[in-house]
């Protein structure tokens, strides 16, 4: 999930950078919004080198020739559009009042009324500054409108005094950004194979067979089960996507190395999800050197691969099998035989030709069809969404399975 954390004017503001640290660990993805005050305590540099992205400082980016710069005019409306939640720590009883009263003067303010994100703000400042009847009021508008305020903690202040003003502690903050963004953390204690991407299968050594599989749905699973606490193995085919934060990512190439990987983790695991687009046949022969092109056809002869998932799903005892079918046409009826026939407890199924659900997007449209009999149909969701979606029917079809206690699950 991607988080924007806007940073304004305060002492507590380098408080901000540990902050980006324990976001990261968590495994959120967090681009930095300075305000101008902001910049006098702590230098975007700072932001870019921890959080690895663009630090955004200025509403307008510098021009020319007096020439207006497009991309950055419109840039509060792109971030407004991809960020999963916006953080405002620490907010300063300026910052506070301007989101109140729907003040936009600067990029931090503009892209609050141009986000449709939850929000939260967690303030810092002088203690009656906190306790100013206008910063109060402020406060209730914003609170009355959804947003999420960490009161600040007590104790001494920068300025001396001693009362409600400090940032709250990061535990807090990270407790309110979970609760936002529904993050709970009820995968701790379990351990998750996933794997992910495709396949590559050798004719000879310049061409293979292989499929059209990014690994975007995988990883985004792979993502949200470490970020509900899970440790995760990642076993991946060829793709270049980045590893999740808090993922142990095995890299395989052909079917043969999936199934060893698989199988190897497969007994310290209490759920796999396989998502990889595995090939299902390769050539019966590898040739030793390149084949040149004739006048005529070729034939090529293949054989099947491995069927890693009947194969764990054979042996999983009281682990939970989820395994992925993509369709063409017949998505229902072909999910449901391969749920039989795989003997899996889930079937992630989509049709790759529907608009938004095809191969190498940020979307997908999913249907679940669990053991149990609950066909479970999703609309045009970011993978990541799907991916969370998937994990609370793992859990639910867990519990209803196996008689898994639903208690047993904290969240934070």
């Amino acid at each position: 999930m991607r988080i924007t954390l806007g940073v304004t004017g305060g002492v507590a503001a380098y408080k901000a950078a540990e902050l980006v640290r324990r976001l990261q660990q968590d495994g959120f993805s967090v681009q930095v919004v300075m305000t101008r005050g902001a910049r006098e305590f702590v230098t975007p540099l700072t932001f870019a080198a921890l959080s690895g992205q663009k630090v955004i400082t200025d509403l307008f980016g510098d021009s020319s020739g007096g020439e207006a710069n497009l991309e950055s005019a419109i840039e509060h409306i792109a971030v407004a559009q991809r960020t999963d939640l916006l953080v405002v720590a620490p907010a300063t009883a300026d910052i506070i009042a301007k989101l109140a009263r729907g003040i936009a003067d600067d990029f931090l303010t503009t892209l609050y009324l141009a986000s449709t994100a939850p929000v939260v703000v967690a303030p810092a400042m002088n203690v009656n500054m906190w306790n100013h009847e206008a910063t109060q009021e402020n406060v209730k508008m914003l609170r009355a409108r959804g947003v999420k305020i960490v009161d600040p903690d007590e104790g001494y202040l920068a300025c001396g005094m001693t009362g409600a003003g400090r940032l709250a502690g990061q535990e807090a903050i990270l407790a309110a950004v979970r609760e936002a963004l529904h993050a709970q953390r009820d995968l701790e204690g379990e351990t998750i194979l996933v794997t992910a991407g495709p396949t590559c299968e050798d004719l000879d050594p310049v061409r293979y067979l292989t499929n059209r599989s990014s690994g975007k749905m995988g990883y985004a699973v792979a993502e949200a089960a470490a970020q509900r606490g899970a440790k995760v193995f990642l076993v991946s085919g060829p793709t270049n996507l980045e590893t999740p934060a808090g993922v142990e990512r095995i890299d395989v190439r052909t079917a043969d190395e999936m199934r060893r990987a698989v199988v190897q983790r497969f007994e310290q695991c209490s759920i796999a999800i396989l998502a990889a687009a595995v090939a299902d046949y390769r050539p019966a022969e590898r040739r030793a050197e390149k084949i040149k092109k004739g006048n005529g056809p070729l034939t090529i002869s293949l054989e099947p691969t491995a069927d890693i998932l009947a194969e764990v799903a054979r042996n999983k005892g009281q682990k939970l099998v989820a395994g992925f079918a993509a369709e063409t046409g017949h998505v229902a009826e072909n999910a449901r035989k391969k749920l039989s026939a795989k003997n899996a407890d889930l079937i992630v199924a989509n049709d790759v030709t529907a608009e938004g659900a095809g191969f190498d997007q940020d979307t997908n449209v999913v249907t679940l069809f669990s053991r149990d009999g609950r066909d479970l149909a999703l609309p045009k969701l970011n993978k990541s969404e799907v991916a969370q979606r998937i994990l609370d029917e793992v859990l639910r079809l867990r519990s209803v399975l196996h008689g898994t206690s639903a208690a047993k699950r904290s969240a934070v």
